[in-house]
């Protein structure tokens, strides 16, 4: 195998080594996916800034998120399904976080569930949930969460409606996946992956199944998922959940300033700018575009990360210099995932890091903490002129 030196290298073999309806999952937004191409495209607009003769010895890429040390500002997103992209992916993801010093952020819709995450990693990490109206649940799953050391909560916001994934509807996404004719063809060439998911015990949806009531196997699941998604979500119910939990939260699904304002008055310690990854509200902004009017808005006021569209140690490099205290990666280290399991968890990060220590040298800087917008070259029209 040639050597892997971009983001790119894994999700080529990512999907020659996964079954296509979860290669599908993480590779696709919805409707249009205008949203999602541009979460992207929207990086390659904004220049660098070429400095030289500059002293780059000594540089440091480690920064802190939520007063956590971290070994770049770099956290490891919530992603549903990641069990099924290789088996027990939640526990492989979470160890190479730990190992290799970043956060991981669990979701509420993983496979391996809160517990036998804590078991593996003995490290504290993130949990994200969404805002389900069964306060008996999510009573209990706050509860699990504290007693898995859980460092703080990650609250997802614009998730109230699902948005239509055409890819998965036509593939019959689900966990453990149908069985059809297709589904099987396809699944018979991907061996590696099939031994591995016959060796483990882990194939549903851990943090739900047997802990919601009503909720015993998976054919219950989708009418619990579906009655259970609160769509009258406002922010009295994230004051309350916030209440509930008691510890450090974050708000991910922010795009707007005026609703960055709201999640700082209801006292979030952090908040993701963040489309869901282009998969809820197509022909939305991108992530990287939205930023800059939310870190005028309060930028001095909360941490602002940023999540959907970072394929790269310049992506990252970019949103911190633009104000980001912090970013978050999702397909990037699914790519990893799937392609080669914990191992390729690691080397995603370690492609991201080099990328960004040596963007950060050449643009005359040695400390990440030290960016600014001083490197970047934006376009006088990047934030649009939007009526």
């Amino acid at each position: 195998m040639p050597p892997i030196t971009t983001i790119e290298d894994l999700r080529r073999i990512y999907q020659r080594r996964v079954p296509k309806m979860f290669y599908d999952y993480a590779e696709s937004g919805s409707w249009t996916e205008q949203t999602f191409r541009e979460n992207t495209s929207d990086f390659d607009q904004i220049r660098l800034r070429q400095r030289i003769a500059v002293d780059m010895t000594g540089r440091s890429t480690t920064s802190q998120m939520i007063g956590e040390d971290v070994a770049m500002p770099v956290a490891l997103a919530p992603v549903g399904l990641t069990g099924m992209q290789s088996a027990d992916g939640e526990i492989k993801a979470a160890r190479a976080a730990r190992d290799f010093g970043v956060p991981y952020c669990l979701s509420t819709m993983s496979i391996c569930s809160i517990e036998d995450v804590a078991e593996a990693t003995n490290q504290p990490f993130w949990f994200q949930v969404y805002t389900l109206k069964d306060d008996d649940f999510m009573t209990r799953l706050m509860d699990r969460a504290r007693a898995a050391n859980c460092s703080a909560i990650v609250i997802t916001v614009d998730l109230q409606v699902l948005g239509q994934r055409h890819k998965d509807i036509k593939n019959g996404l689900s966990a453990p996946p149908k069985l059809t004719a297709k589904s099987i063809a396809n699944m018979a060439t991907k061996v590696p992956w099939g031994l591995g998911m016959l060796r483990t015990k882990r194939r549903f949806f851990g943090n739900i199944v047997g802990h919601a009531k009503g909720v015993s196997d998976p054919s219950s699941l989708s009418s619990w998922t579906a009655e259970n998604f609160d769509q009258s979500l406002d922010w009295d119910r994230i004051k309350q959940l916030r209440k509930m939990w008691g510890g450090k939260v974050i708000l991910k699904g922010i795009l707007d300033a005026e609703d960055a304002k709201k999640a700082v008055a209801v006292g979030a310690d952090a908040i993701i700018v963040s489309n869901h990854g282009g998969r809820q509200l197509d022909g939305a902004l991108s992530a990287i575009r939205s930023l800059p009017a939310i870190m005028d808005a309060v930028g001095d006021k909360v941490e602002v990360w940023l999540d959907s569209g970072i394929r790269s140690g310049q992506d990252v490099l970019k949103a911190v210099a633009m104000g980001a205290k912090g970013t978050m990666i999702g397909r990037a280290y699914i790519y990893g995932l799937g392609a080669m399991g914990q191992k390729g968890v690691t080397t995603a990060l370690e492609v991201i890091q080099k990328e960004l220590d040596t963007t950060m040298a050449l643009c005359g800087k040695r400390d990440i903490n030290e960016v600014g917008r001083d490197i970047l070259l934006i376009p006088k029209n990047f934030q649009g002129e939007w009526q």
